[in-house]
């Protein structure tokens, strides 16, 4: 079973905080479908006719996109492959683009039957620091749309570690969203990414970023939350009701193949990776063309070994060393299990016979406990 995630990266509005590639030149979304309909004939081989499962449409701001042109997408993804009876298909949407119209023509006239929002908070102070388009009204409405329209697989993106924001503030926005009947939650921390505007006015002691440990006390409020409203706390960012896991990103985080298509789009088929050129008009002209639009890389065994730890040690269900037996030698079992005891004295990792998670406190620090893990 494989994945397809199509990057659709056109956006009316740049966030100052995002640091996807995405592009504004709205006008070339015409050219930019003509051309990914040639990158999927190109490779249609490269999942090696495995069956589809999972059709991510992410971006930028897929919802953009009419629904004639999203058909147009997905129709072309069944001419190339086979796509399983209970295929995921999720798009991201922005709440100001989700009209009571477009959600029915969504619902009825195309294959999305799971939609991905992108709330990030609200507070109408939040979002306008954000540079959002929507406010916290159009937030709140665009859920309620998707439900009425027969949606009932919606899922929410919130940020926590805002400038300014106090563990009370957060609180109000995580009580609104398990409040909407939503089946899955996506909590991001503020990342100050390089090269963004909000990063540059931190930068000038412009912003008031809230201490480490008032940004701990949010993670921790998210999992207790979470639980209390019978969510599954399944990966350090994601959160669903029983059973309504994201398919497609856990995809990613058990290894399975998938393809990317579209600018700035990574692919893997278990050995390798490529990620296609970021930039909208170089890929257009690569593909129109004939020129090169991606580069690769073959994955070695040590490489491959470490990938599945991070992406392993994020989930609940973590790291199992039989897995590591079989797919990468007893040598590497050795190696896991020493360096791991540390941080299992320590409380921060659990172990249930062969598998090994992280616990939340665990969770809080987890990128420097897989870098005392991964072997260089």
């Amino acid at each position: 079973m494989a994945g397809i995630y199509i990057h659709v990266p056109f956006c009316k509005k740049i966030c100052n905080y995002c640091d996807f590639y995405k592009s504004a030149l709205l006008m070339l979304i015409p050219d930019f479908l003509k051309v990914l309909d040639r990158e999927f004939d190109m490779r249609k081989r490269y999942l090696h006719d495995e069956t589809v499962e999972t059709v991510y449409l992410g971006g930028g701001t897929p919802s953009v996109l009419s629904t004639g042109q999203i058909n147009h997408i997905t129709d072309k993804i069944r001419q190339n492959h086979r796509i399983s009876k209970d295929c995921e298909f999720t798009m991201e949407a922005n709440p100001d683009d989700l009209t009571p119209d477009y959600l029915r023509m969504l619902k009825e006239g195309t294959d999305i039957n799971r939609i991905s929002i992108g709330i990030q908070s609200f507070n109408d102070d939040d979002l306008v620091l954000l540079h959002r388009r929507h406010n916290a009204a159009q937030a709140l409405s665009s859920i309620a749309e998707a439900k009425r329209a027969g949606f009932s697989n919606i899922s929410i993106d919130l940020i926590y570690g805002l400038p300014g924001m106090k563990i009370p503030d957060w609180k109000r926005n995580l009580e609104t969203a398990f409040s909407l009947g939503i089946q899955h939650l996506s909590a991001y921390h503020l990342t100050l990414e390089p090269g963004t505007e909000l990063a540059r006015k931190a930068s000038r002691g412009l912003l008031e970023i809230p201490p480490d440990q008032e940004s701990s006390e949010q993670f921790m409020l998210l999992g207790e939350l979470a639980r209390e409203h019978g969510f599954v706390h399944y990966e350090i960012s994601n959160l669903s009701k029983e059973g309504l896991v994201s398919r497609h990103n856990t995809g990613y985080w058990s290894r399975k193949n998938y393809l990317g298509v579209g600018p700035a789009a990574h692919s893997y088929d278990g050995t390798s990776r490529q990620w296609n050129v970021s930039g909208i008009r170089k890929y257009i002209d690569a593909l129109e063309n004939g020129g090169s639009y991606f580069e690769s890389e073959f994955l070695d065994q040590r490489t491959r070994f470490n990938e599945y730890l991070m992406v392993s040690l994020r989930t609940m269900w973590g790291v199992n060393t039989a897995t590591i037996k079989d797919d990468f030698g007893e040598g590497s079992v050795n190696y896991f299990v020493e360096n791991i005891q540390r941080f299992l004295n320590e409380e921060l990792v659990i172990r249930n016979e062969d598998n090994y998670s992280l616990s939340p406190a665990g969770w809080l620090i987890s990128d420097f406990i897989i870098s005392r893990l991964i072997r260089d």
